[in-house]
């Protein structure tokens, strides 16, 4: 029986090992004209897959391939994030990608990862031991082993956010195969996060009382802090721990009563950058409080002081805080110095993002506006903003359900 004829560069069925091969000439996405084969082990399948190679093949551009997760995720990273995006949000994906989804996806090609393995994978993840996974015990000096490596598992399960932050990662990755048409679907986009268990869920944040604040900052200032002025910029400014830290001398005018909030100062790996900030929402131009104008006038005062009490050994960084020789504050001794003064203040300690966090909450229960309270704290949506009115103090709720008592009759 006669065959279809075959127009010329179609390709061809041919017997192969215990089946049938065929090919068909495609056009691959970097616009080559090469064969792409197709197997089986009756013609009928090979024709049905080579009819639908053909139908590919005329619809647009083919993938000839078969790249595994694992290796474009890698070269993703450098040839799209680390170009592009801010150097923590690199070195943040690239962790996502080593620790979690390269273990458990990376020998997979492209089209082997349907939406069900890689739901699979995420159900898997949020009831996986990370210090088990990871051998964070068994690293540990075997006198000072006390879980995992013992066969006692601490049960270190990320967080519902963290697994979203995975989740993202994942899918980011995924819409750029898509661009470069290497996959037709993302299979990461339709991932639900599993529901987590009491101790993943993300715990409420701590906040300071007006009261607390008071007396943080005004035991930073009698004991002449050096980092007093910082603290006054994250409490009553509500500035971002790098921003603080990045400040620099020609950003402070203290005629106008003025901050540039443009740059920040971050530790990413081995490096410590100054850089600018990570959105455009965040930089502005703030209105200081005499409270801040006073601070960062001593602030600049001593910076002079230390610059010549330091001599040659100064290193002139531009940067307001700095250490007795003009070197950038490392912003992990910054955490030591913040915690070291809430407990000589007799605070609560909190982190340092809690006590910016502090500043909006203070500023809710002073009745100011969301839109003021979003624009004090510079935030690109309403949404987080809102999420620190969610957590006005126990005091501010029982009024206000007081005051709807009364107004029923209670």
């Amino acid at each position: 029986m006669a065959g279809k004829a075959r127009e010329n560069g179609e390709g061809s069925i041919f017997p192969y090992r215990n089946g049938y091969g065929a090919y068909a000439w495609v056009t691959t996405p970097a616009g080559e004209r090469k064969r792409k084969y197709v197997y089986g082990k009756d013609r009928e399948v090979v024709h049905a897959k080579w009819i639908k190679l053909l139908g590919e093949a005329e619809a647009g551009p083919v993938v000839t391939s078969k790249p595994k997760v694992g290796s474009f995720l890698l070269r993703w990273l450098e040839e799209v994030v680390k170009p592009n995006l801010a150097p923590l949000t690199y070195a943040t994906n690239e962790t996502f990608v080593r620790l979690y989804i390269i273990p458990a996806l990376g020998d997979l090609t492209f089209a082997k990862l349907t939406i069900d393995k890689a739901q699979k994978w995420m159900n898997k993840l949020a009831t996986t031991c990370q210090c088990c996974a990871q051998g964070k015990d068994a690293r540990r000096d075997v006198k000072k082993q006390r879980c995992c490596a013992k066969g006692n598992c601490c049960g270190q399960l990320l967080s519902s956010r963290s697994l979203s932050d995975v989740r993202a990662c994942l899918r980011n990755a995924l819409s750029e195969a898509m661009r470069q048409e290497l996959v037709s679907r993302n299979a990461a986009s339709l991932i639900k996060i599993p529901k987590v268990s009491k101790r993943q869920r993300r715990r409420k944040r701590k906040r300071w009382s007006a009261e607390q604040a008071k007396a943080f900052l005004l035991s930073a200032r009698q004991d002449g802090d050096p980092l007093y002025a910082a603290y006054v910029l994250i409490v009553v400014q509500a500035l971002r721990k790098g921003e603080a830290l990045g400040v620099t001398v020609d950003a402070v005018d203290l005629e106008d009563h003025e901050l540039d909030v443009n740059l920040q100062l971050q530790r990413v790996g081995r490096q410590l950058l100054h850089r600018e900030t990570k959105t455009e929402a965040s930089d502005d131009t703030l209105p200081l409080t005499p409270l801040a104008v006073a601070a960062l006038t001593e602030r600049a005062v001593r910076r002079e002081l230390d610059r010549k009490n330091a001599g040659e050994a100064w290193q002139e960084t531009g940067l307001m805080f700095t250490t007795r020789f003009g070197t950038p504050i490392e912003p992990r001794n910054f955490n030591r110095s913040w915690n070291a003064r809430c407990d000589k203040a007799g605070v609560p300690r909190i982190t340092v993002h809690d006590g910016r966090r502090s500043c909006g909450s203070l500023l809710v229960e002073l009745d100011v506006h969301p839109r003021v309270i979003m624009k004090i704290l510079r935030h690109a949506q309403m949404q987080v903003t809102m999420e620190i009115y969610a957590e006005v103090s126990t005091d501010v709720t029982r009024a206000a359900l007081r005051k709807l008592s009364d107004s029923l009759g209670g």
